[in-house]
């Protein structure tokens, strides 16, 4: 038996408001916010007293999700440096194919996003860069060239 899709990626924030501006400027669209609470997600998460927010993204073409979670309780841990380095083992980072990288970058610095090096340029296929954003999540542009 094979999986179905990728349902979605959760990231963990401290402010929802925010993350949510911020990949709405990047291109996705908020699906919808529930709060979450109860024995489901204490049980699914082992923990007691599960109270979130949840906001699920969706990219342009409907395939993609980022579920932006905000705990109320308990509160959110950090894991490590507030700003990992992006060569820190886990999860490293969600890539976005965009039209033109330039563009973006300036829209989403406007909702303080940092480039974590510059614009590289992998032969003549791709333009490239990592940038970080809300609660210290990386994310990677990819602009097609050629």
């Amino acid at each position: 038996m094979a999986i179905q899709r990728m349902d979605n990626v959760a990231i963990v924030v401290d402010d929802l408001e925010a993350a949510v501006a911020f990949f709405t400027e990047l291109g996705m669209e908020l699906e919808g916010e529930a709060l979450i609470q109860g024995a489901t997600p204490d049980r699914m998460l082992g923990l007691d007293g599960v109270r979130s927010t949840v906001a699920m993204m969706r990219t342009p073409d409907g395939h993609g999700r980022l579920e932006l979670t905000k705990f109320h309780s308990p509160e959110a841990v950090a894991a490590g440096p507030l700003d990992p380095p992006p060569h820190t083992l886990g999860l490293h980072r969600v890539m976005f194919a965009v039209d033109d990288i330039d563009d973006t970058i300036a829209r989403l610095r406007g909702h303080g996003a940092e480039l974590l090096g510059e614009v590289a340029q992998y032969e003549d296929l791709y333009r490239l860069c990592d940038l970080r954003g809300p609660s210290g999540i990386i994310l990677a542009l990819a602009e097609r060239i050629g």
